[in-house]
């Protein structure tokens, strides 16, 4: 163990990694608390210090083994419970599921039914802790009316020429991306039966940080804190779930991994590849914590 380097988490970020050594130097002076979240490499998922054996003086002994064959507990009292999401899929699969969709949403009229295609496609991909075979039950007859209305309300103004209701036509798009969210988050599904989830954020604080997003970009780098603390802010408001949902990466760890994506997009071809690692990590930085539990968020 003297070898292993730690992660812990404070203040909504995972800090490290250190070398146990100084970890142990950090519990000492009080920075990292027996209730902080810590994690290594071998773990399942993040632990409260004073769980670790060995770790903080006065912990108790290791937890029991399970029987050999059974399934990992899903539910670890006061931690992140069985780990980070994951997400997984095929470069193929998704390139060619990429092409349609963009082909679909240019012609118009078979874009509701292409998004939802792909949205089937997109969420069983994603690995949660204690949720086998997540999926997407939602129909694309749903989302018809909010799509075309729209469409056919932008016309409407498009033919008076007043500028202002042009401008208000951002509102309806910014309207209709947060109906979006809360149809996809309610109509998920694990093994065929839905979860129950609910997105509570409102429409007014979702404008808020669309606004704040687009203020962001003319500070060059802060666009990256501010996309961080709004994926916090999507997290905290989806409610029905056994554990919270909690987003720990750092504004710093998106900057320079989106950077990275953008210059190698930049040469296209691997534009697949920068996809797949920048959700690898999105999710991995996504956990599930029981409630309560302090996460420094």
């Amino acid at each position: 163990m003297s070898n292993r380097t730690w992660f812990y988490a404070s203040e909504g970020q995972q800090k490290g990694p250190f070398p146990e050594a100084q970890l142990r130097d950090l519990i000492a002076r009080g920075t990292v608390r027996s209730d902080t979240l810590v994690w290594t490499e071998g773990m399942s998922g993040w632990q409260k210090a004073i769980e670790i054996p060995g770790l903080v003086p006065g912990a108790g002994g290791p937890p029991s083994m399970p029987m050999p064959g059974s399934p990992p507990p899903v539910t670890i009292s006061g931690s992140y419970s069985g780990g980070p999401l994951s997400i997984d899929f095929g470069i193929l699969d998704f390139t060619w599921r990429s092409i349609v969709l963009v082909i679909g949403c240019i012609l118009v009229i078979p874009a509701p039914w292409v998004l939802v295609w792909y949205t089937k496609w997109l969420v069983p991909c994603v690995n949660v802790p204690g949720r086998p075979n997540l999926s997407f039950e939602g129909s694309a007859m749903t989302i018809v009316p909010w799509f075309f209305g729209a469409i056919v309300l932008a016309i409407a103004v498009a033919f008076t020429g007043i500028q202002l209701l042009n401008n208000l036509m951002i509102l309806v798009q910014i309207a209709l991306y947060w109906l979006f969210i809360k149809w996809v988050v309610a109509n998920l599904a694990s093994d065929g039966r839905p979860i129950g989830l609910n997105f509570t954020g409102t429409p007014w604080a979702y404008l808020g940080w669309t606004i704040l997003a687009g203020i962001s970009i003319i500070t060059i780098i802060g666009w990256a804190w501010v996309y961080v603390a709004w994926m916090r802010w999507f997290c905290r408001n989806i409610q029905g779930a056994r554990h919270e949902i909690v987003f720990i990466g750092s504004g710093l760890e998106f900057l320079w991994r989106a950077l990275v994506a953008a210059i190698a997009s930049a040469f296209i071809i691997p534009i697949p590849w920068m996809y797949r690692w920048m959700m690898n990590w999105l999710a991995s930085q996504t956990v599930l914590a029981e409630p309560g539990a302090d996460v420094g968020a």
